[in-house]
């Protein structure tokens, strides 16, 4: 009688695991049995942080934006809001790129906002 062994598709799992952990050190990266909890893992944070990606962004954007409208004598959220009521669809992205390479459109949208605030 001859053993069963695992086939092809068994093979095919561990050849795969073991292809992600290409570049881990010590037996992490031979060593299914150990490959695949830090495989699983590496995957688990891979997908949380490309959620978390896009907050960190967020965040630097809003952060650049609030340093050059105080820089122009207004607040963030009122930069935000002066902008809202103005008509203004720029989201935050293209206005903290614009903070940081072209001061003097910023300059003018911040004006904008002011005028657009005062408005009522």
């Amino acid at each position: 009688m001859t053993r069963a062994k695992r086939g092809f598709k068994a093979r095919r799992r561990r050849n795969n695991v073991l292809e992600l952990a290409k570049g881990y050190r010590g037996t992490r990266n031979n060593c299914f049995k150990t490959a695949i909890h830090v495989v699983r893992r590496a995957l688990c944070f891979a997908y949380r942080d490309r959620r978390v990606r896009k907050r960190d962004f967020r965040e630097l954007w809003i952060v650049r934006i609030n340093a050059a409208a105080r820089a122009a004598g207004m607040k963030y959220s009122e930069l935000i809001f002066g902008l809202k009521k103005a008509g203004v669809e720029l989201d935050r992205s293209v206005l903290a790129d614009m903070a940081v390479r072209d001061p003097q459109s910023f300059e003018a949208l911040v004006a904008r906002a002011k005028s657009a605030i005062a408005a009522g």
